[in-house]
């Protein structure tokens, strides 16, 4: 048994391998960068809340890594962005690592991707490869495993999105249907470690961990589509190639708001080059990976995933519906400043005070939904809007609650607005 390090430990793979690990009876700690997810994660394992973006000189390692017989990187980021930077997560903050683990012997484990390559058409790939070499050019004892698409029974970025794709209802959307995929399960990935600290896969050995043949996507999608229990698509919806390039820009300018869209432009030229590896060398050592169909039938399925999945669909929508609407909301009450005042002036408000009034409360509905665009300020926004649509509801029917009356229904419509609100808090916590 070793004291191991996971790092990135409250991720996909990351939680995989720290749950695999604890199992097998091993000492370990994991690092993470929010304390809020890794206490949700594991409350009872030692945590370490650095951030890796922040870990790029030797020093910063010497205290973290005391005391342990090895590391499991499974920290990445597939694109930059307000809190990722590839450069400083893939490549220099592991190169102060293997630097500092090769002084100590100790051992490190590097979650990869397969595929990577320094002449790769994606930034992801050329910086994962730029930090596979920085661990096998430090002279110390280093495994670097490559997994091909990591299905697991949660799911992030990727596999979020091809479950929110298989669960459409009646017809399949799909672009790059045709595009290979080779699948691994993230149980898989985790015995792959447990492999590399038992000694059982050559030291500075690269392996893929990928399924012997690969699948197309439109046939990965229908498998999951299957899994979950969704009938049949009765007609496929091909997104031409050519609007992709516009929906990837869209989703990086999107990821500049703090959005991980899975359509951003990285994901898309993955998916255009296909995710493949080379399965014979791990096959000659340990034996295949578990195939897609095995993978998802050892998966639970529930009613959940495919509510999940198709609630995902309603985030987007419900983010650009309520930005919209409150910015509308504030935009009339400013060009309409006068006739809203003489609501309040009927029941004996002054002009200047029924107006000044509008007035700050159309500013307060620009600036909420101007704020709800802004991931990390999404749920105090939401907080704001069901706050004011109380003060709204609760005022108005003590100051003018003939509007209950009113044919337009100006407050009973406040009700169902903040019922999505309710709704849209959940669906947008972390993970």
């Amino acid at each position: 048994m070793k004291r191991v390090l996971v790092l990135g430990a409250y991720g996909l793979i990351g939680a995989e391998v720290t749950r695999h690990l604890l199992a097998q009876g091993h000492d370990v700690t994991c690092l993470g960068r929010s304390s809020r997810a890794a206490l949700k994660a594991f409350p009872d394992v030692p945590w370490v809340i650095r951030d890796m973006t922040e870990m790029c000189a030797e020093q910063d390692w010497h205290d973290v890594l005391a005391d342990m017989d090895a590391v499991v990187n499974c920290a990445g980021a597939l694109q930059d962005g307000p809190r990722d930077h590839l450069q400083a997560v893939h490549v220099d903050a592991i190169s102060a690592l293997a630097r500092v683990a090769a002084a100590r012997n100790i051992q490190i484990v590097q979650i990869s991707a397969a595929g990577v390559s320094d002449t790769a058409s994606t930034a992801f790939f050329r910086t994962k490869a730029a930090g596979d070499q920085a661990l096998l050019g430090s002279g110390g004892p280093v495994v670097i495993l490559r997994p091909g698409l990591v299905l697991a029974p949660q799911s992030y970025g990727g596999t979020a999105l091809i479950r929110q794709l298989a669960a459409f209802p009646l017809v399949q959307p799909l672009a790059l249907k045709a595009t290979p995929i080779q699948t691994v399960s993230v149980k898989d990935v985790a015995l792959g470690v447990q492999h590399a600290l038992a000694g059982r896969l050559p030291d500075r050995s690269v392996l893929d961990l990928v399924e012997p043949e690969a699948h197309s996507l439109a046939k990965v999608v229908a498998a999951h589509r299957h899994w979950l229990g969704v009938a049949p698509a009765r007609l496929t919806i091909a997104a031409p190639r050519w609007a992709l390039g516009g929906i990837g820009k869209l989703a990086d300018a999107l990821g500049r708001l703090g959005w991980r869209s899975p359509l951003r432009t990285t994901a898309i030229e993955v998916l255009k080059d296909g995710v493949r590896g080379d399965p014979d060398p791990y096959r000659a050592l340990i034996g295949d990976v578990t195939p897609l169909h095995k993978t998802l039938a050892g998966f639970e399925s529930s009613g959940l995933h495919v509510l999940k999945a198709r609630l995902a669909w309603f985030v987007p929508l419900g983010i650009a519906i309520l930005s919209l609407f409150w910015m509308l909301s504030g935009v009339v009450g400013i060009i309409s400043v006068g006739a809203a005042a003489e609501v309040l002036t009927r029941v004996g408000w002054p002009m200047w005070m029924a107006k000044l009034s509008v007035l700050f409360w159309a500013a307060v509905d620009l600036a909420l939904g101007a704020a709800i665009l802004y991931r990390p300020w999404v749920q105090k926004a939401l907080l704001g809007m069901f706050l004011t649509c109380a003060i709204y509801l609760i005022s108005a029917s003590v100051v003018t609650p003939g509007l209950w009356l009113d044919p337009l229904g100006p407050l009973v419509k406040i009700l169902p607005i903040m019922l999505v609100i309710a709704l849209m808090s959940p669906l947008l916590e972390d993970r």
